[in-house]
């Protein structure tokens, strides 16, 4: 993972690369890994576990309560609160497009949806399992999980691998097509407003999309260094560089503050903004990354087109109807 980071930042640093010829439209569909298929039940499993606070220890966080799909896929907290109260150093990444990410969390931690839905569940500040064969047991203890994994996977099937697997397959269903910006490069030139497209081209000619490349705008996997240029100010107003980034993972000094490059879809629905969640207006976090990344003051006009474009790419989310969690009837989970 560390390799493919050096590789992909020694390109991005090369120079600003315009895409304006290959702007991408988001796929309605994202692919699913052989071992993995979906199916309907599947889905409706996952959908189950991604919403049911069971699998924290106190009862209630479940991975909705940080991913929040009836807003932006997160929280709109600068740091996610988990069981007891806890939060963690960083803001919790959209979970809407997450499909397309190569690498999952911002230190990259996670290769696949599955990997990352097992994540969570055990971490101490998060969910606070002590272990998933503690999960295990507890969804062995609900009648209606037995039936519902059995459905899906047959006898006797409930384990961590099944069960974030489902978690994966329902979250490959979160994708947010048709944005404004989706229907301009489709051939509807009315979908984006002149000031949208003012935008547009700014961003390509700034350089943005060399790191925010590809139908999601998150560089297919890329990890980039945070920030690039050294400002004082912003460094005590914002904090940045406390978080060292894939070094917390790696321990390599030649690491620190790369992060994965998030998405740009839905931006303006998902703030506050950055790794730790600092910056709380999207205007702002515009002016920050042409300043820190790219060493460019922004003029007003400028700042406001860039804005009217991130605006453009908020895409139709799919309408979620909430399961019905499996009750454990005369009881309570132990």
């Amino acid at each position: 993972m560390f390799k493919l980071r050096s590789l992909v930042t020694a390109l991005a640093l090369v120079g600003s690369i315009s895409v304006a010829s290959a702007w991408e439209a988001l796929p309605t569909q994202a692919l699913e890994p052989s071992d993995n298929p979906s199916t309907a039940e599947k889905i409706e499993l996952g959908k189950m576990l991604y919403h049911d606070p069971r699998l924290s220890s106190t009862g209630t966080v479940s991975c909705a309560s940080c991913h929040n799909t009836t807003l932006g896929g997160e929280d709109n907290r600068p740091n996610s609160m988990g069981v007891n109260g806890q939060t963690g150093g960083r803001s919790a990444p959209t979970v809407w497009n997450a499909a397309f990410n190569k690498v999952q969390f911002w230190d990259g931690r996670a290769a696949t949806l599955e990997a990352q839905a097992a994540g969570p569940v055990t971490n101490p500040i998060e969910m606070g399992m002590k272990s998933w064969d503690d999960v295990v047991v507890r969804l062995k203890g609900i009648a209606g999980y037995q039936a519902a994994f059995e459905t899906v996977y047959g006898k006797d099937s409930i384990s961590k691998d099944n069960a974030t697997k489902a978690i994966a397959a329902y979250e490959r269903t979160l994708i947010t097509p048709n944005s404004p910006y989706d229907k301009y490069v489709g051939g509807d030139k009315s979908a984006l407003s002149a000031q949208q497209v003012r935008g547009m081209e700014k961003v390509a000619e700034l350089g943005c999309t060399s790191c925010h490349s590809g139908a999601a705008f998150n560089g297919a996997g890329t990890f980039q260094k945070f920030p690039m240029t050294a400002d004082s100010y912003l460094e005590a107003k914002y904090h940045f560089t406390k978080d060292k980034g894939v070094a917390e993972v790696s321990k390599k000094a030649e690491d620190e503050h790369f992060f994965k490059v998030p998405t740009l879809r839905n931006i303006a629905v998902t703030a506050p903004y950055f790794h730790n969640g600092s910056v709380a207006t999207l205007d702002e976090a515009v002016k920050v990354m042409a300043k820190v990344q790219l060493n460019k003051d922004l003029s007003k006009d400028e700042t406001a087109d860039i804005v009217a474009f991130l605006n453009g790419l908020t895409g139709e989310f799919p309408k979620q109807h909430m399961p019905k969690l499996p009750e454990t009837a005369g009881k309570t989970v132990n």
